[in-house]
C-alpha cells in the first residue's frame, strides 16, 4: 500500500506508526472495485466484517470525513456492481456513515475534500430511500452545483493545478455521471440542467489531462503528483467510453495553451515539452502547491528526459519540505530560497506570480516566454525570466535574472529514472538511455558551470529512485543570462 506493507490482523486499522495518508488508505476499501474484485468477494466480506467490529462509530481515523466519503462511494459502487459484499450490518453502517458525514462536511478544507463529501452524499442519497436520503441527495447536488463551477476552470483544469488530483476529479465526475444514469428517474428536476452539463465539462477535463501527459501516457509532475494514486488517462478514457461519452482529440502538434491554468505544451514530431507558467493554485487553497514556477518536463520520442522530482509523502517533515521546494524542480533557484514560501507540509506563504506570458509560432519553431516575481523580496529586486524554444531536434532554454547585485543562482534539470548523464569532450553532457544509447546532448553557454549531481525521483508515494541532475552553479552580477540547449537526433 503506497510503499508500505501493513497486516491489519496484527497491527489493526489505525496503526500509530504510519502517516495519516497511509492510514486513510486502509479505510477507503478501494479494492472492492479494483480489477478482479468479483473473485475476491469472500475476502471482502471478511474484511468489512472486521472493519465493522474494529471501528465502532465514530472512533479512529477511518471515521474522519474524507475516508468516510471515499468508503461510502466504494461500498455503494461495489453493491451496484452486484458484488454483494456488504450484508445487512454493512448497509446499516453505510447509512450511519452518510448521516455522520452530513453533519461533518469539510467546509473548512474545501477543494477535493468538500467535493468528495458531496459526491458521497449523492451516492448515499440515491442508494437509500426516504426523507433523510433525499436530504443527502439535495445537499450533495447543491454543493456540486457550486463547486464544479468553482473548481473546474474554463480550460478544463481542476483549480489545484495538480495532474494527479485532476485525474481523480475526472474519475469523480465519471462516477457521478454513471450513477445519475442509473437513477435518472429519482433525481430532482431542478438539478437536471446542471447534470446535463457534466459530459461537456468532462470533455474539457480530458483535454487538459491529455495536454499535461507525456507520450508514455503518464501524468507530468507539477505540484503534488505521483503515479499510482489516480487512474491513468487510458483507464479514464476506457471508463468514459463505457458511458458512451464523446472524447476529445489528442493534443495536436504545435503549441497548446491552457490559458486559465497557465500551462503550455509544445510538441513536434520528436519531442514534447510541458511548461509551467502557472500560479501555484487558488489563493485560499495552496495545500498541494509546490514552489515550481517556470519549471518544465521534457520527453524525447517516448522517453521522459527532464522531470520534476515528484511526491513520495505527505506530512510536515524535512523531506516533504524538500520535495515541495524549488530546488527539487527543473527551474532556477536563487540564493537557495524557494520561489514561493512553502512550509508546514500543506502551507504556503509568500507566492510567486507570473508577470508575463508570451507564445510564438514561426513555422516549425515554437517559443514560450514567462517571468515570475518570486525573488523580488531579495535585495536588488531580482526577477526570473525564462524562454523556451522548441524546434526539430532541439530545445533551447534561456534563463535571465534581471535586477542588481552579486547573486548565486542554481539552475537544475532533473533527469528521469534510467537516464544517465556523462560529460563529453568540449564540456557538453551526453544523456544515455537505459540501454546506454545516446539520447541527447546538453550544451550550455558556460560549460564550466555545469555539474552532474546525484539526485532522486519520487514517481510514487513511498518510493525513491536514484537519478542524475544537471545543475548550473553560477555566481554573477545581475543582470545574468544563461543558455542551455538539449539536442537530439530526429528520426
Amino acid at each position: 500500500m503506497m510503499g508500505h506493507q501493513h497486516d491489519i490482523r496484527k497491527g489493526g486499522w489505525n496503526p500509530s506508526h504510519l502517516p495519516k495518508l497511509y492510514v486513510y488508505n486502509l479505510h477507503y476499501f478501494a479494492d472492492l472495485n479494483a480489477e478482479g474484485a468479483s473473485k475476491r468477494i469472500d475476502w471482502h466480506i471478511e474484511l468489512i466484517r472486521d472493519w465493522l467490529l474494529s471501528n465502532p462509530p465514530v472512533e479512529g481515523e477511518g471515521w474522519e470525513p474524507y475516508p468516510v466519503s471515499l468508503r461510502i462511494v466504494n461500498w455503494i459502487k461495489s453493491e451496484l456492481a452486484d458484488h454483494r459484499a456488504l450484508e445487512n450490518l454493512g448497509r446499516e453502517c453505510l447509512a450511519l456513515q452518510a448521516r455522520f458525514l452530513r453533519s461533518r462536511l469539510e467546509w473548512h478544507l474545501l477543494g477535493n475534500h468538500l467535493f468528495a463529501n458531496a459526491k458521497a452524499l449523492v451516492f448515499a442519497g440515491l442508494y437509500f430511500e426516504g426523507p433523510e436520503s433525499e436530504d443527502w441527495l439535495e445537499t450533495g447536488l447543491s454543493i456540486l452545483e457550486e463547486q464544479i463551477s468553482e473548481q473546474i476552470l474554463s480550460d478544463g483544469g481542476q483549480f489545484e493545478l495538480s495532474p494527479m488530483y485532476h485525474a481523480l476529479a475526472i474519475e469523480d465526475l465519471l462516477d457521478l455521471i454513471n450513477i445519475a444514469i442509473a437513477y435518472a428517474d429519482v433525481i430532482p428536476s431542478r438539478f437536471t440542467h446542471q447534470m446535463k452539463r457534466w459530459p461537456e465539462i468532462v470533455q474539457r477535463m480530458f483535454t487538459w489531462l491529455a495536454t499535461m501527459s507525456h507520450p508514455d501516457g503518464g501524468i507530468s509532475f507539477f505540484n503534488d503528483a505521483a503515479f499510482g494514486v489516480a487512474p491513468t488517462l487510458s483507464q479514464l478514457q476506457s471508463y468514459a467510453e463505457r458511458l458512451n461519452l464523446d472524447l476529445p482529440q489528442s493534443p495536436s502538434l504545435g503549441l497548446n495553451c491552457l490559458p486559465q491554468s497557465g500551462y503550455v505544451r509544445m510538441e513536434n514530431s520528436s519531442a514534447v515539452g510541458i511548461f509551467d507558467a502557472a500560479s501555484i493554485g487558488p489563493d485560499y487553497l495552496p495545500g498541494h502547491a509546490h514552489a515550481d514556477s517556470l519549471s518544465f518536463e521534457l520527453s524525447i520520442a517516448q522517453s521522459r528526459v527532464v522531470v520534476n522530482s515528484g511526491t513520495s509523502q505527505y506530512g510536515e517533515d524535512t523531506e516533504r519540505q524538500r520535495q515541495r521546494g524549488t530546488a527539487a524542480h527543473s527551474t532556477l533557484c536563487l540564493e537557495g530560497q524557494n520561489s514561493s514560501e512553502v512550509w508546514g507540509g500543506f502551507r504556503t506563504g509568500r507566492r510567486a506570480s507570473i508577470q508575463k506570458l508570451e507564445t510564438k509560432v514561426s513555422g516549425d519553431v515554437l517559443s514560450l516566454y514567462a517571468a515570475h516575481d518570486g525573488y523580488v523580496h531579495l535585495s536588488g529586486c531580482p526577477v526570473h525570466h525564462r524562454r523556451w524554444t522548441l524546434e526539430e531536434g532541439r530545445l533551447t532554454i534561456l534563463d535571465e535574472l534581471s535586477g542588481t547585485g552579486l547573486r548565486h543562482a542554481k539552475i537544475n534539470f532533473h533527469l528521469a529514472a534510467g537516464i544517465t548523464a556523462k560529460r563529453s569532450d568540449g564540456g557538453s553532457v551526453s544523456l544515455l538511455d537505459p540501454a546506454g544509447v545516446l539520447l541527447a546532448s546538453v550544451l550550455c553557454s558556460q560549460p564550466n558551470c555545469l555539474s552532474i549531481l546525484d539526485s532522486t525521483w519520487h514517481p510514487e508515494f513511498g518510493t525513491k529512485e536514484t537519478t542524475h541532475c544537471l545543475s548550473v552553479n553560477a555566481y554573477s552580477q545581475l543582470p545574468f543570462l544563461f543558455e542551455t540547449v538539449f539536442e537530439w537526433a530526429v528520426p
